[in-house]
């Protein structure tokens, strides 16, 4: 019987050679022990839908690990805002070890199993939170700390920013992983935040062999801020 993340190891391996992205085998390993971890940890918390499990590899690991080729080499302290199981920040901070993270959720169990993730990952580049990032407990403690916020899916866009902008540096990016159109979302953003957003860029997320045309419309806005 295959050994669950040596599977894990040959579907990622596998997704990362069709789409010519190359990691180190190193990284690659780790990021299918951390799936081995998601997939016997969501027995007990919910960390990603029933349903998905069996797409565990493509929707939450693999891609989580893709973004990083379109993330700025100068990032060097990110925050990952509702991290849930661990997403993107853990991913982030494999293929990124020279990177510092903070990943926070505001679900107790999710934030103590995120921890137990990193502890076995022994992930020695990020620590948990179990807060809201909103909190003036939380702003006080990493006020204009970070030049990178990612989060995935989370809340729409106006209000990330509104979340992110006490936080981050001056000059940073934030990086949101979305779905669908995002049209009427970014305009409202836009708006609101002109003044500060210097740069957008969207990326369609298509790979091989299931997400050609990007039929699955996942996207990584990516803003250049200047506060």
């Amino acid at each position: 019987m295959i050994d669950i993340q040596e599977k894990y190891l040959k579907q990622l391996t596998a997704l990362n050679w069709e789409n010519g992205f190359n990691p180190e085998a190193t990284k690659v390993e780790r990021l299918a022990f951390f799936a081995e971890l998601v997939a016997e940890k969501n027995d007990i918390v919910n960390l990603v839908s029933r349903r998905d499990i069996d797409s565990l590899i493509e929707n939450h690991i693999f891609i989580s690990s893709y973004i990083t080729k379109y993330i700025p080499e100068k990032c060097s302290y990110f925050l990952d805002i509702g991290t849930g199981g661990g997403f993107p920040g853990i991913p982030l901070a494999i293929m990124r070890p020279e990177t510092r993270g903070v990943l926070v959720d505001s679900t107790k169990k999710k934030a103590d199993a995120v921890q137990e993730f990193v502890s076995k990952l022994k992930l020695g580049n990020v620590r948990v939170e179990n807060d809201r990032v909103e909190d003036s407990e939380f702003i006080a403690k990493y006020s204009q700390s970070f030049d990178l916020v990612i989060s995935r899916a989370t809340v729409p866009l106006i209000i990330l920013l509104r979340y992110s902008l006490p936080l981050i540096k001056e000059k940073s990016f934030i990086a949101a992983m979305k779905g669908g159109d995002l049209g009427d979302e970014y305009k409202k953003t836009e708006l609101k935040y002109k003044s500060c957003i210097k740069k957008s860029t969207t990326f369609e997320l298509s790979y091989k062999p299931s997400n050609i045309r990007n039929k699955k419309e996942k996207k990584l806005i990516l803003l250049e801020i200047n506060k």
